[in-house]
């Protein structure tokens, strides 16, 4: 019987979810807001699936716990990456605390836990893992064995069908769409499953899963989501991907409603998403523009991509070290995903510093020109907010971070090809990520009926140690959304607090290329492309 529910709807926004729950779609979740607390879930920078939830397990920002993209830089002065995985991850976590401190735990679905770190209970790793590792990813050994027993345990929908994935990003027929949103359905269910199962197998303390499929929607199928987006007249194809985006909404209600039921009276539910989503049609080719700026130059055989080009730079994020001409370049944009803008000190493979400008006046010229870009259309400004490493990542692995993060206006996207534009439209806006994610709380100590104004991602790790009566590291960033409690609630029961210096509980030692073979590898490129998280 759990005595808390970390409940993930990746990339879930009140914008889709009000209209639902106002409509009676949404009937459990509408409950839940009524009998407890919601508010804005304001998100790290940059609001990206693995540094969000990898605050999300830890309280801590990116600089603290050293995840900042979907790819790592294998060292501060390194121009090279690598996947990211639990190695990466140098924090304790919500699981190794209260494994720690002798809780039974459940992480299902979470990204960056693979390769999986030992804790007291089960670990099913989720984010792009490839399916053909997932026995490798279950944590304990011999767990993935007992969930083949299970009736529709099917590895490869866990997973996801990439080639199906692929198709819907990248420019899918409009006969593909439905069997897409139904395999994003039934791929909740198999997950709810394998909790039931875990749930009736043991004495869990602590179950964290992450139900992905409204971040997969919502990038595909925004235009039928958003209320202020979706047609005024639909086709009658229009109104069946209407209906079937709402019957996901609707199904995932149901399982939610179903796993709180399973886990017993008195059980503490939190619902969080690692972002929010709004509509997205601007792309930026950021390196053609730094090219322009005078800070980046490309060897003369890179290729240059037409305005029309619909691909955007996918694989020139690993080919970006043999494309730049480092003698000339300064400042370049690595992986579309970080938003981030690197500054060269030296070229690679070399270990002497360059003899290129002084890195901070070449940061302030980046912060002027940025702040100088318009839209070309509506001639606002383009750049909406500049992050400098030591402001938003402070802490002990900002080295590894961008040296500037960008937020451009309306939520465009960034390319890093060499283009001969530097901007595109999109033929139709897609869903891109938000600053404002959800928080809904109920349960024992939780406020009811309240609406806050705003709860920071990096409080959600210290409400979840506090609901499980746990010390909460002193040395993270988040604190005890109080506005969240019962007004008497911490006089009955502060909280406890823990010296840093416990053991992190960081992956296992060893590369993960040695874990991950040629074809996986592949396989998470094609799933983080389809996803749209390198358009």
């Amino acid at each position: 019987m759990a005595r808390t529910l970390l409940l993930g709807l990746d990339g879930a926004t009140f914008t889709v979810l009000d209209p639902l729950m106002e409509r009676g779609l949404m009937p459990f979740l509408a409950g839940l807001v009524d009998r407890g607390v919601r508010a804005p879930l304001r998100s790290i920078v940059p609001p990206l699936t693995p540094p969000a939830w990898t605050s999300v397990m830890t309280g801590k920002r990116p600089g603290q716990h050293g995840v900042f993209d979907f790819f790592q830089k294998e060292s501060p002065e390194s121009e090279y990456y690598h996947f990211a995985s639990s190695q990466d991850v140098r924090s304790e976590t919500i699981w190794s605390i209260a494994s720690t401190h002798g809780k039974r735990v459940v992480s299902l679905n979470f990204p960056l836990m693979f390769p999986p770190p030992p804790v007291a209970g089960y670990i099913v790793p989720g984010g792009w893992m490839p399916w053909r590792q997932l026995r490798l990813g279950c944590y304990p050994p011999g767990l993935f064995d007992q969930l083949k027993t299970l009736p529709s345990f099917d590895p490869r929908e866990l997973a996801l069908d990439m080639t199906l994935e692929a198709k819907a990003i990248e420019g899918c027929a409009a006969e593909e769409y439905a069997d897409w949103i139904r395999l994003h359905t039934r791929r909740e269910q198999r997950w709810s499953e394998i909790l039931r199962f875990l749930l009736a197998e043991d004495d869990i303390d602590l179950v964290g899963v992450i139900f992905d499929g409204a971040d997969k929607l919502q990038h595909l199928c925004w235009r039928f989501l958003d209320p202020a987006s979706k047609p005024m007249n639909p086709t009658p194809w229009e109104q069946e991907i209407i209906d079937l985006c709402e019957q996901y909404f609707h199904r995932l209600d149901a399982t939610l409603a179903d796993l709180v039921s399973r886990a017993g009276d008195d059980v503490t539910v939190i619902v969080v998403s690692d972002h929010g989503f709004g509509p997205s049609s601007d792309v930026f080719y950021i390196n053609s523009w730094l090219e322009q700026e005078g800070f980046l130059a490309w060897k003369d055989s890179t290729e240059t991509v037409s305005q029309a080009t619909p691909q955007v730079g996918f694989a020139s994020m690993t080919r970006h070290v043999f494309e730049l001409d480092w003698d000339r370049t300064v400042a370049y944009c690595a992986t579309p995903s970080s938003m981030g803008i690197n500054i060269v000190t030296r070229a690679p493979g070399s270990s002497a510093s360059s003899n290129r400008r002084d890195p901070a006046e070449v940061r302030e010229e980046l912060i002027a020109a940025l702040r100088s870009i318009r839209h070309p259309s509506s001639g606002r400004p383009f750049v909406t907010a500049i992050h400098t490493r030591e402001a938003a990542f402070a802490g002990p692995y900002e080295q590894l971070a961008p040296d500037l993060t960008l937020t451009l206006a309306d939520g465009a996207g960034i390319s890093i090809l060499r283009a001969d534009t530097l901007f595109r439209e999109r033929d139709l806006p897609i869903g891109n990520h938000r600053w404002d994610g959800i928080f809904i709380a109920n349960g024992p100590g939780i406020r009811a009926g309240q609406r806050l104004e705003e709860v920071s991602l990096l409080d959600v790790a210290p409400l979840v140690l506090y609901s499980l009566d746990l010390p909460i590291p002193t040395d993270i960033a988040g604190r005890i959304p109080e506005a969240a409690l019962a007004p008497d609630q911490l006089s009955r029961r502060g909280p406890r607090w823990l010296e840093a210096g416990l053991t992190v509980a960081a992956g296992p030692a060893g590369p993960i290329e040695s874990l991950l073979d040629e074809d996986a590898e592949a396989t998470i490129l094609s799933r983080l492309r389809a996803l749209g998280y390198v358009e």
